[in-house]
């Protein structure tokens, strides 16, 4: 089990699921990078660099 750092609701991980891989929260949507068996972040936002 893992929580969700955004809403703290407990999140239950696949056994298949690869640390690195994003995966949403159900319960408020955000997304979240595995960090290890057990554990989750939330993932990093990528910024627009509108053409730069």
């Amino acid at each position: 089990m893992a929580e969700c750092p955004v809403c703290g609701v407990e999140i239950t991980l696949s056994g298949d699921v690869e640390e690195g891989e994003i995966i949403i929260c159900d319960d408020c949507g955000s997304e979240l990078e595995v960090t290890g068996k057990d554990s989750v972040q939330e993932a990093p936002q990528e910024e627009e660099d509108w053409g730069e």
